[in-house]
């Protein structure tokens, strides 16, 4: 569709109504505004969702590892044979072994239910980099020091320095019956993960002290596994499986997060699917305006087509008009979406601040801020859409337009 200097300008004279045709104009705008918004929303809201899914992931996966083999019963002594066969299965980037066990903590008559991680110095070091205050290279064996979730640090009242007690009910056996064991571990750091639930848990402590806690000798209770393809963990570690059935379970982080991951995929398609019918109102206001504007210019369609103008170049003429409508809208959407996102978490901050209401509560969010991941195939795709409905919508009016009977109009001129 290239146009001619004559349709050009014809066209660009239509896209800025003149003084009688402000109504017309208006109709413009709104076309304009409501192509704007649909674009800028639906980049937001699919930005956030994916966001949200990726930052999850990553901060799941970045403490549990893509999956974790489980040893029945809860403890698996010959873990280093596994640890071996899992660290030699292709696709596999690491493997470590880890314990972890659901325990009770206290601090200045405050109790709390706690999860006990017990890492090797590697996964440590690794967790040493969420450190908000304290100092990891104090988690030594045997210094009885311990990291805490920040969410935990505030809901118990400890700092870097106290003593927290956690108790394990699995004690010795004494002639009075089992007494649970009460250990108390000086607090060497405070770390944040991002994830309400983790921060608020968590009690990080060396491999050998958290066996000794747990009296489980040199035992373990599971290994984390992080391989290349988080998408693909299954049937990477379909060999694992079968090696260690009858001793252990593989499990996944689709598997152990399926609910969490199921729900935000339904709830990103219905999103999708809900505000892609804005981008279909915005089409209709596109088609709206122009039938109007063709009504308005009949009496200029009907001089024209005397004058030689032929049906092909007044269907460019009014497609070209209600399709720069559809771009301009589409563009500006583009830069509102990408600016929302850069700023969205001072506007919720703002909106919170004004309404008096927490937005973003993280403890039901599960993750502390506003996640965002820009897809460029999403906002192609979004791009498109909103150009091609705006298309569609001007084919009709520029129908009319262009099979207008010039007699016709000019005998009642």
């Amino acid at each position: 569709m290239i146009l001619s200097p004559f349709e050009w300008t014809i066209a660009k004279r239509y896209l800025l109504p003149g003084k009688g045709e402000a109504f017309i104009a208006l109709v413009a705008s709104i076309s304009i505004g409501v192509v704007m918004l649909s674009v800028a929303m639906l980049i937001v809201v699919m930005s956030v969702m994916n966001g949200f899914r990726a930052e999850l992931l990553d901060k799941i996966t970045g403490l549990n590892g893509h999956a974790i083999v489980q040893a029945y019963g809860g403890r698996m002594d010959d873990w280093e044979n596994i640890l071996e066969e899992v660290r030699a299965t292709p696709g596999v980037v690491d493997a470590s072994p880890l314990i972890e066990q659901p325990l009770l903590g206290s601090f200045n008559g405050r109790v709390e239910a706690i999860l006990i991680r017990g890492n090797i110095q590697e996964d440590l070091d690794d967790l040493a980099t969420k450190a908000i205050s304290g100092d990891f290279a104090q988690l030594l064996p045997g210094a009885s020091k311990v990291a805490i979730g920040v969410r935990l640090a505030e809901n118990i009242g400890a700092r870097v320095g106290d003593t927290i007690t956690v108790i394990n009910p699995q004690g010795r056996s004494t002639p009075f019956g089992t007494m649970p064991r009460q250990i108390g571990y000086e607090v060497a750091a405070i770390f944040e993960v991002g994830v309400y639930d983790y921060d608020g848990a968590f009690v990080v402590m060396p491999m050998q002290d958290a066996q000794t806690l747990m009296l489980i000798g040199d035992a373990v209770s599971m290994i984390e596994v992080t391989v290349n393809d988080p998408d693909e963990v299954g049937e990477i570690l379909a060999p694992v499986q079968r090696a260690v059935q009858g001793r252990a379970v593989v499990n996944d982080w689709k598997t152990i997060n399926s609910a969490l991951f199921d729900a935000l995929q339904v709830e990103r398609a219905a999103m999708a699917f809900a505000l892609s019918f804005m981008v279909l109102v915005a089409a209709f206001n596109i088609l709206s305006s122009l039938v109007m504007l063709v009504r308005a210019k009949t009496r200029d369609i009907a001089i024209m087509r005397t004058m030689g103008a032929t049906r092909q170049s007044l269907m460019k003429i009014f497609v070209t008009t209600g399709f720069t409508v559809g771009a301009i809208g589409t563009v500006i959407g583009l830069a509102l979406g990408f600016a929302i996102l850069a700023g969205r978490q001072q506007i919720v901050q703002a909106i919170g601040a004004l309404t008096g209401q927490d937005l973003w509560d993280p403890q039901y969010r599960f993750l502390t801020t506003i996640p965002s991941k820009v897809d460029g195939g999403e906002v192609t795709m979004i791009a498109l859409l909103a150009l091609g409905l705006s298309f569609l919508a001007t084919l009709y009016p520029a129908w009319k337009a262009a099979n207008t009977d010039p007699v016709q109009v000019l005998r009642y001129e």
